[in-house]
């Protein structure tokens, strides 16, 4: 009797702690996330299933051109997936022509699928606060983002990770590339 006991004991304490390493890496290391709809086009797919470092940003700032999740701030258990653009303490403005200007020059990149057509917010200058980050989709006329009043400037503290590893579909399978 005093074997089975032992033996229950055992497995209920294994289990109990990989419940907990679970919880722990869930909480504060990783976690997956799915992208849902074109907006990151041609970087990431929808259906794309990603695992987010949450680590990282602990130890280290953003950079220009991360891919982060975030999120959505009217509604729940909504997360976005968008590309670092401007930084804290800059300007982004994007002219009638698509081109988007750090503080006031040009920027150089490649990420985007093709010309913008809406400038949105950022048809005048924005000026970033010391904690706030302008982010745009890869596909820049099929996303909401920093040029959408509902999306906004994001906030650090409102950063859950920045994109790591493409876990599905297993073709695609490997580390995302921000810069």
């Amino acid at each position: 009797m005093k074997r089975v006991l032992k033996e229950i004991l055992n497995t209920s304490l294994y289990i109990l702690t990989v419940l907990v390493l679970t919880y722990l890496v869930i909480r504060f290391v990783g976690q997956r996330t799915e992208v849902i709809g074109p907006s990151m086009q041609p970087t990431l797919y929808s259906g794309d299933n990603l695992i987010v470092d949450k680590i990282s940003y602990r130890f280290q700032e953003p950079k220009r051109f991360d891919i982060i999740v975030f999120p959505y701030q009217y509604a729940d258990k909504t997360y976005y997936i968008k590309r670092i653009i401007g930084l804290p303490g800059e300007t982004v403005r994007i002219d009638e022509k698509g081109n988007i200007y750090i503080n006031g020059e040009i920027l150089e990149e490649n990420y985007g699928k093709e010309t913008i057509a809406f400038a949105g917010l950022a048809k005048e200058t924005i000026t970033l606060k010391d904690d706030e980050y302008f982010v745009m989709g890869d596909n820049r006329n099929d996303s909401s983002d920093s040029r959408d009043p509902s999306v906004g400037n994001i906030k650090r503290n409102n950063i859950i990770g920045r994109a790591w590893i493409r876990i599905w579909p297993l073709s695609e399978f490997g580390k995302i590339e921000h810069q």
